[in-house]
């Protein structure tokens, strides 16, 4: 989870290979009207996400109902928005990749045929909430490179494991 060009799909992607698991973008579970509205430099409204937020939440249920791992590469910018998603599986955990303004307006300045333009970088940081205590929830900042990024993520995934009650 994280702000636009924070490499969630990136990291998400190669977390989920690293243990075998599936990977969902959550871009592409989007409603053409949220596209569309993003596409046009509009920020997307907690209603105009919710439906967006559901849609994953369906698949995080399936993949916990089936015993498989998923990965999901969600901005999951407000602490609602993660319990709505934390409601669907019993085994959901957050990463949250942290990074500065500067750093995201250079990645996404760098970034090409993506729906997402600059001018939206202003309301990501105004609606962030970063995680905070009683989520499960582990942040890495992305001033790293990629390995020593999944290499802290990892790290701290498996402390949140750890500090969890066992069935």
């Amino acid at each position: 989870m994280g702000v636009c060009g924070c490499g969630k799909s990136s990291i998400g992607a190669a977390l989920a290979a690293r243990h075998g698991w599936a990977f969902l973008e959550g871009d592409d579970l989007h409603p053409p009207a949220n596209v569309a509205r993003m596409s046009q430099g509009l920020p997307l409204t907690d209603e105009d996400r919710l439906g967006w937020l559901d849609a994953i939440g369906a698949h995080i249920a399936a993949a916990s109902h089936a015993g498989t791992g998923l990965v999901v590469a969600c901005s999951a910018l407000k602490r609602s928005y993660r319990a709505r998603l934390d409601a669907a599986g019993p085994d959901v955990r957050f990463l949250h990749l942290a990074g500065d303004r500067p750093l995201i307006e250079a990645r996404m300045a760098a970034r090409a045929n993506h729906f997402m333009p600059l001018s939206l970088i202003e309301s990501q940081f105004a609606t962030l909430e970063p995680p905070g205590p009683g989520e499960r929830a582990v942040s890495v900042t992305i001033d790293q490179s990629p390995e020593a990024l999944l290499e802290e993520a990892e790290r701290g995934l498996a402390r949140l494991r750890q500090k969890e009650p066992q069935p």
